[in-house]
């Protein structure tokens, strides 16, 4: 039979998939538009199995905060190249899966991948599909839903490389905003001493008592200068101990104390982050970005 240009716009509408795609599903299938879509979903994840192993460390941190301040969700989606991420089909796809996070709250990836979109696609069926349709991998690498009775998130977004959700109680917007940017700039590894997983604390203190040995210093003395470096190390990764990064003249926690306030969590996303991929000095755009604010 003969397909028709009504219906290769009826299963674009369908699928998203491209016209000339559209019309060989058509031909194939011998016009039927539910064997057409199956067989381009059949297609997307054959071509999804294919580029499964090809690193994606672009794309997009998304987040989204609800209007009462009580929920906010990070996500990061991949792909291979800052050229698909910035498309409207990749970036929609991460939007559409964020709402999802946050109105659904999966507790698992592969909860998240089984969600279905508000068209009543499965999500991992659209990620096979956009991965057919883009020619490249595409990956939800993961999430995080942030949920408080009391205060309220805040969150900060460094374009679509660092993402941030702080929880505040008692702290105006403007607070919850400049905590965010700071975080984004800082990279504090816990609010204070109990955040940071004690096996890393152990680690630190072992490289300094090594280094402090080859001194040849008295072993009081020892114990000192790693008491010393210690301090300095907590200081410079807590976020209580770091100085503010619009006056450096305060720590975060006397912030904190002069606007009567608290930090009971924090979130932070980098683009990317632990895995192969170009040096981007996300950090230093954001130090940069603060100290002129």
């Amino acid at each position: 039979m003969s397909v028709t240009a009504g219906m290769v716009k009826n299963l674009r509408q369908i699928t998203n998939a491209g016209m000339m795609e559209c019309k060989k599903a058509l031909v194939e299938s011998e016009g039927d538009i539910e064997k057409a879509t199956e067989l381009l979903r059949k297609k997307g994840a054959a071509s999804a199995e294919k580029k499964a192993g090809r690193i994606a460390a672009e794309g997009t941190i998304v987040q989204k905060i609800s209007a009462d301040g009580k929920q906010g969700v990070l996500i990061e989606v991949n792909c291979e190249t800052d050229f698909v991420a910035q498309a409207d089909s990749f970036s929609g796809f991460a939007d559409e899966v964020a709402h999802y996070v946050a109105a659904q709250r999966p507790e698992s990836l592969g909860q998240l991948l089984d969600g279905t979109l508000n068209n009543g696609e499965r999500i991992e069926d659209a990620r096979n599909a956009l991965i057919g349709r883009i020619g490249e991998n595409v990956s939800v690498r993961r999430f995080e839903i942030v949920e408080v009775a009391e205060g309220c998130i805040s969150g900060y977004l460094h374009g679509r490389k660092i993402g941030v959700l702080v929880s505040v109680r008692s702290g105006t917007e403007e607070l919850g905003h400049d905590l965010a940017m700071h975080i984004a700039a800082s990279n504090p590894l816990g609010i204070d001493e109990s955040g940071i997983p004690k096996n890393q604390l152990i680690r630190e203190r072992e490289i300094y008592l090594s280094q402090a040995k080859d001194t040849g210093k008295p072993e009081s003395v020892i114990e000192n200068i790693v008491d010393g470096r210690m301090k300095k190390y907590l200081k410079e990764n807590t976020l209580l101990g770091q100085n503010f990064v619009k006056d450096v003249e305060i720590t975060i926690a006397e912030l904190l104390k002069n606007n009567g306030a608290e930090v009971s969590g924090i979130v932070r996303y980098e683009l990317g982050e632990g895995l192969a991929k170009r040096n981007d000095d996300f950090v230093g755009e954001v130090l940069a970005q603060a100290a002129g604010n």
